[in-house]
């Protein structure tokens, strides 16, 4: 008999409807910055809006993080690869503040 093929468990796994709700919401919201531009909007209005964007997804990936370190850095000092695992977050820690 054939073994399901599971995708692995991710510490977004129980909230990942709500990720995709804000995630396509973020996605409409840049939609409309690419029709504000088309309708030549006042630059101010444009920027107030990519401004709510980046703020949005900072919002999400710091619920990532949060994800992260509670299952999946749990998970890894369990296996005995905290060290690892803290360095791998601290680099994407680093690219999300550049």
């Amino acid at each position: 008999m054939e073994r399901e093929k599971q995708s692995p468990s991710r510490g977004y796994s129980a909230t990942k409807e709500q990720l995709g709700g804000r995630l396509r919401r973020i996605e409409g919201q840049v939609r409309g910055v690419g029709a504000m531009v088309e309708d030549d909007r006042y630059c101010i209005d444009v920027l107030t809006q990519i401004s709510a964007i980046q703020a949005a997804l900072n919002k999400v990936a710091l619920g990532l993080l949060d994800d992260h370190v509670r299952h999946c850095m749990h998970r890894g000092a369990l296996d005995g690869e905290s060290e690892a695992m803290a360095e791998e977050m601290m680099a994407a820690v680093g690219r999300l503040m550049r």
